[in-house]
């Protein structure tokens, strides 16, 4: 299993994690807001219908999605949230992009530098880490739920690109333009999805040394703890060494 997965392993127990407590319903709903600003109708509106399939996925009541959806519009007040990306290197080397959505811009600048300082890391410029990603769909479905040759035959079908092993999950990946659709197409199979969203996929992997594992995962655990941040992507590869000096 290729160190990437472990990785996605990882973020996904945080993502299991992260909803128990709430913070997937903050993070979906900010979403919404931003996505709503292009219009409301999610029927002419590619990214607030991804956000409201990522709501319903995670039982988001019809209520707190239409109420994101004005804000965004701004048919109700409080729709002013802000998209930042910022780039840089973990301990060691690894790329590291964060997506983060807030309404104080410069609080939330001045509190990544920060994490990114204290942790050991370094943020770059814009553009610095963005080149070594690409932007796609990206389906994460349990393996129990579905066979590989079922999961092959629904993703050519659909017009996705590639399925790949994950630890216990599958990953679909397709075109971002795509994701709607086979998001959709996935559902009408009755298959359940882990998450369904469009992320930064890394095209090349870099291997994490050990001695460098456990401030890689320090840095990106206090990125994602932050209440602005809605994702978190690397290229970092994870090998079992490096898993377990991480625990130590």
């Amino acid at each position: 299993m290729s160190g990437h997965s472990k990785w996605a392993t990882i973020k996904h127990k945080k993502a299991a994690l992260d909803a128990k407590r709430g913070k997937v319903f903050t993070r979906i709903i900010k979403e919404i807001m931003i996505a709503a600003r292009s219009g409301g109708d999610p029927d002419g509106n590619p990214r607030l219908r991804t956000a409201v399939v990522a709501a319903k996925a995670v039982s988001m009541p019809n209520d707190n999605i239409q109420r994101a959806i004005k804000r965004g519009t701004g048919e109700i007040e409080g729709g002013q949230i802000d998209e930042i990306m910022f780039e840089g290197y973990a301990p060691g080397g690894a790329a590291i992009m964060v997506e983060c959505a807030t309404d104080n811009r410069n609080r939330t600048v001045s509190e990544v530098r920060h994490i990114f300082s204290k942790q050991g890391g370094n943020l770059g410029e814009v553009g610095s880490v963005a080149w070594m990603f690409d932007r796609k769909s990206q389906i994460i479905i349990e393996k129990d739920k579905a066979t590989e040759e079922q999961l092959m035959d629904l993703a050519l079908e659909l017009g996705a690109d590639d399925v790949k092993e994950e630890d216990e999950n599958w990953e679909v990946l397709s075109a971002a333009e795509m994701h709607a659709a086979v998001v959709e197409g996935i559902e009408k199979a009755g298959i359940p999805t882990v998450s369904a969203e469009i992320a930064m996929i890394p095209k090349n992997l870099f291997e994490v040394d050990p001695k460098n594992a456990g401030a890689f995962i320090r840095l990106t655990d206090a990125l994602e703890e932050h209440d602005d941040v809605q994702n978190v992507y690397t290229n970092a590869d994870l090998s079992d060494e490096a898993m377990a000096a991480s625990e130590k």
